[in-house]
């Protein structure tokens, strides 16, 4: 040290070893201006020593503070990201946007199940209908309400064969454009052959958009709120059912006012085209037909908007996706090895109909647990409550004609109400117990609907000679009959309504997952087509009594089905359903 202040020169050779020693730097300086500035008479040198160490350690700590200043404000950054946007959390806009478009395909369907009671009263009418055509067979009613039916079993079938090959965003854009096509050509139509083929277009879309919209937004929402979007589908599809009333009420007395009814679907079904045409694919559905990760990650930030802003989380989550679809590919090709020595055009002809679901034992309990719930939907008497309510208050004691229909609406306002408590709760109270105890007060109401329609058959059956009783008889059934109508449709849309479609969504491996929805809708649409022309006949030949209490039996073994097969799905991904059935 006592050397290197000899000279200026030998100063700087310090200095310049010292650049190689940068812990130790600061220290030294430190030192040397210590020993510098202790009291002594300070030579030229020394005073010279003395401002270049002082002058080496400023600019050594310069810098240094300066990245150390940066590494905390990006840390303090980061973290009040994070504070303000956590990974559970929701941003309401882009998820909103990727729910609210493919929603529209479910309200065209409940649109078309409201409106369509009205539309034959109106094109039946002599002064109202404006057509020449309006005297139609009772079998001609019935192919106008069940055209669409038709259309969506078709539209189902074609998912059914297409597979993967068509994406989520496609069948809805496709289903917008049959929509249209169909309302436009209802709205048009000069007789019955155009319009009940407009009517099998307007089924395809709906067979489409009731296939892929359960897909989509089970794909595209973040698990904490997928519960309560896919919920609120079916409270949208009550809405539609509610808007088809209203639409009646407006346009019933004026002439031609069908083509009206049927019109005001148009405009709807062109925003559900615009606005899937504005929506990114579903990222999974990315991944599975072999786009690239980046291309899954657009595709995922744009869905989840605020939510994806911390990137790594987004690529972690994709990770996730191609992880799964790695797995179900690996155990999909040791499969077809096991399997290879059949006949070729044959199991060709099967996958192509969703048959091959059933060849592999990884899929038996999804197939299970989505199959039995949506035909349990319909064969524990929802259609007898929602096609034939008007008849059901009628008989049992309430007027008719006006005031009958007037309480189907009223009936369609609570059944809405009680679908949104379903979505309120869904993600925190969990799919099973819904589901258990909504159907355990199905079973409930039907019974009091059995014992009900007794004492209205009583009543009916006796002589004048006690007309005085069987009137009292019969008003305590009617009021019997009301309150058990109202438990069913309140527990039927707290548990079958919201929850089928929900997990139908969810419990799907990827791989499979367009093929069983679609194996699935048709399972739903086909069991409704059958139970609504099986109903009428089966009422007459066996009364309304015995009906209710088939259901009644009917409703115990979709229970116990629930209990028993049914998995909690609340708050997991859809990668960790899917690993269940790995297990």
């Amino acid at each position: 040290m006592l050397q290197c202040l000899g000279t200026p020169t030998s100063i700087h050779s310090c200095t310049r070893a010292s650049h190689k020693r940068r812990i130790l730097q600061p220290r030294m300086n430190r030192y040397l201006i210590g020993w510098l500035t202790q009291p002594r008479a300070l030579t030229p040198n020394k005073r010279r020593a003395l401002e270049l160490a002082a002058l080496e350690e400023q600019n050594e700590a310069a810098p240094l503070t300066a990245v150390k200043q940066h590494q905390k404000d990006h840390a303090e950054i980061h973290k009040q990201q994070k504070e303000d946007f956590r990974p559970d959390e929701v941003d309401w806009l882009a998820t909103g946007l990727c729910f609210i478009f493919p929603a529209i395909g479910g309200l065209l369907f409940g649109y078309d199940i409201g409106a369509s009671s009205n539309v034959l009263v109106s094109l039946t009418d002599p002064q109202l209908s404006g057509t020449d055509w309006y005297q139609l067979f009772t079998f001609q009613n019935g192919l106008v309400v069940s055209m669409s039916l038709l259309g969506a079993l078709l539209g189902s079938l074609i998912a059914l064969a297409s597979g993967n090959k068509l994406g989520r965003r496609t069948e809805l854009i496709m289903a917008a454009l049959l929509y249209g096509i169909g309302a436009g050509g209802m709205g048009a139509s000069g007789s019955l052959n155009p319009l009940l083929a407009c009517r099998v277009l307007y089924g395809l879309g709906i067979g489409f958009a009731m296939h892929a919209a359960p897909a989509y937004i089970a794909e595209t929402s973040p698990p904490s709120v997928r519960g309560l979007l896919i919920s609120l589908k079916e409270a949208i599809i009550v809405g539609g059912i509610l808007a088809g009333y209203y639409a009646g009420y407006l346009f019933i007395n004026e002439v031609g006012g069908w083509r009206s009814m049927y019109g005001v679907a148009a405009p709807l079904a062109v925003l559900l085209g615009v606005g899937m045409a504005c929506l990114p694919e579903s990222p999974r559905w990315l991944l599975l037909n072999g786009a690239g990760r980046e291309e899954a990650v657009r595709a995922l930030v744009r869905c989840e908007g605020k939510r994806a802003a911390d990137l790594p989380l987004v690529e972690a989550e994709v990770e996730d996706m191609a992880a799964s679809l790695r797995q179900a590919d690996a155990f999909d090709t040791a499969s077809k090895h096991k399997a290879a020595g059949g006949g070729g055009s044959s199991s060709s002809l099967a996958s192509s109909l969703g048959l091959n679901l059933f060849q592999d034992s990884r899929y038996y309990r999804p197939l299970l647990v989505g199959l039995s719930l949506m035909l349990f939907q319909q064969i524990t008497g929802q259609p007898s409550v929602l096609y034939y309510a008007s008849q059901i208050f009628e008989r049992a004691g309430f007027a008719g004609g006006q005031e009958s229909a007037g309480i189907s609406v009223l009936l369609g306002g609570f059944k809405l109400i009680m679908t949104l408590v379903a979505v309120a709760t869904v993600d925190k109270l969990g799919r099973r117990p819904l589901l258990l105890g909504g159907v355990a007060g199905m079973v409930l109401a039907l019974v009091l609907l059995t014992l009900a329609q007794g004492e209205v058959d009583s009543a009916a059956v006796q002589g004048a000679a006690s007309a005085a009783a069987a009137g009292g008889v019969g008003v305590g059934a009617a009021w019997l009959s009301a309150v058990a109508l109202l438990l069913y449709v309140g527990c039927y849309q707290i548990s079958f309504g919201p929850i089928s479609w929900l997990i139908c969504g969810e419990v799907f491996p990827l791989g499979v997952r367009s093929q069983a929805i679609a194996l699935a809708t048709f399972v739903n649409f086909a069991s409704n087509f059958g139970v609504s022309l099986v109903l009428p006949t089966l009422q007459e030949s066996v009364g309304m009594r015995a009906t209710y209490a088939l259901f009644a039996v009917i409703g115990i073994a979709a229970v116990a089905n629930i209990y028993y097969n049914v998995p909690e799905t609340k708050n997991k991904t859809l990668e960790q359903i899917e690993a269940m059935w790995r297990q």
